[in-house]
């Protein structure tokens, strides 16, 4: 079956016809629709040239090209069971010289799938990937198709950080013997830097940056080059972690949620030894994206979190020290957010799996 891309053409003067508008904190903002027609879209980035690309969960990898969506040939084959698949797609910070983007992916492995990275060259016009590897897959993997994480983000420094989650089972977030439950750092070949945390830590995964995480989907960088993630909870405590080399972030043992039969999880709410959240959600608003934003285009938002909800169908913003949502950005738009990125031009592009759909949300002119 043929699907049919409905592609909006931006042009350098608005077309008030092909955008919404929304209102803000920093005052109305225009959402315009970049690409619609999406089957169940997990992450977009966003090229150098304006051009952009989306991965689907099923498999598929789309170049959107002005006023063409063409499907990309060369994509890794994907165990696309439950909340697996083609995830998050990330755009090499050297694109311009290696053409290169870096994918996470459920990867299919005997009994199940594990969370994998790879890294490929974009062709010239876009149509296929090429000098494709996988640079890491997580062991062991796992039969269900839960918690996969995964977001993968490029460092300052050129290493790459991986979400990976517990995949269901709850102790194996503890354990560090695995990678499940963890954010990994990795060198862009797929070797381990030699300043990770547990090297040479006996039989410690020495991938493994910081650990007891449940299901870490959305990543992003501070302008200090800090990493923050979001995290699913189980029924309330989903959280936002700042991520320290070695940390244990606690999950199972402490948590704000509880399961989702209304039993305690783990020991409660603090241990000695495990990280707090730097700000958490009670009830659960299912967050996915996250991205720390540059102040470009809204001065007035730079250093804030942005974080996208799939059950409650908003961006969440968050700042301030103790960090807190300080403001819920939605509309018709922002049905089921998946992803958050911010574009080189400062705009702030978003997926909707509710509408099937990338927006583009930039000042009105």
């Amino acid at each position: 079956m043929v699907r049919v891309f409905a592609i909006l053409i931006l042009s350098c003067l608005p077309i008030v016809s092909w955008a919404d508008v929304l209102e803000t904190s920093a005052g109305p903002v225009q959402v315009t629709q970049m690409v619609k027609g999406l089957d169940t879209p997990w992450a977009v980035g966003i090229l150098p040239d304006g051009n952009f690309v989306v991965t689907e969960r099923d498999g598929e990898l789309l170049f959107i090209d002005g006023n063409d969506a063409e499907r990309v040939r060369g994509v890794p084959k994907v165990a696309a069971n439950g909340q697996g698949g083609l995830l998050d797609v990330t755009i090499a910070r050297d694109f311009n010289q290696t053409r290169e983007l870096f994918l996470t992916f459920a990867k299919p492995q005997r009994g199940g799938a594990g969370t994998a990275v790879a890294v490929a060259r974009l062709s010239e016009n876009g149509d296929r990937l090429t000098n494709l590897r996988v640079i890491f897959e997580a062991v062991p993997g796992g039969s269900g198709g839960r918690h996969f994480g995964s977001r993968v983000v490029e460092a300052n420094d050129g290493t790459l950080f991986v979400t990976i989650g517990d995949r269901g089972d709850r102790p194996a977030a503890q354990d560090r013997s695995n990678h499940m439950g963890t954010v990994l750092r990795i060198n862009r070949d797929g070797s381990v830097p030699t300043d990770n945390p547990f090297i040479g830590k006996g039989d410690i995964r020495p991938e493994i940056w910081s650990f007891g995480h449940r299901n870490p989907q959305g990543a992003g960088l501070d302008p200090q080059g800090r990493l923050w993630v979001s995290e699913h909870g189980a029924k309330g405590g989903d959280e936002v972690n700042l991520i320290r080399p070695g940390a244990n972030y606690g999950w199972p043992v402490i948590s704000y949620g509880v399961h989702y039969s209304g039993q305690k999880i783990g020991e409660g709410t603090t241990k000695p030894g495990m990280e707090q959240p730097m700000h958490y959600w009670d009830p659960s608003i299912a967050p996915s994206g996250l991205m720390v934003y540059s102040g470009k285009l809204w001065p007035e938002w730079k250093g804030n979190l942005f974080v996208g909800s799939l059950k409650f169908d908003y961006i969440a913003r968050l700042s301030g020290r103790p960090l807190r949502e300080v403001e819920q950005i939605k509309g018709p738009e922002t049905e089921r957010v998946r992803d958050i990125v911010e574009a080189p031009d400062g705009s702030i592009w978003f997926i909707s799996v509710g509408q099937g759909a990338v927006y583009r949300m930039s000042p009105l002119k």
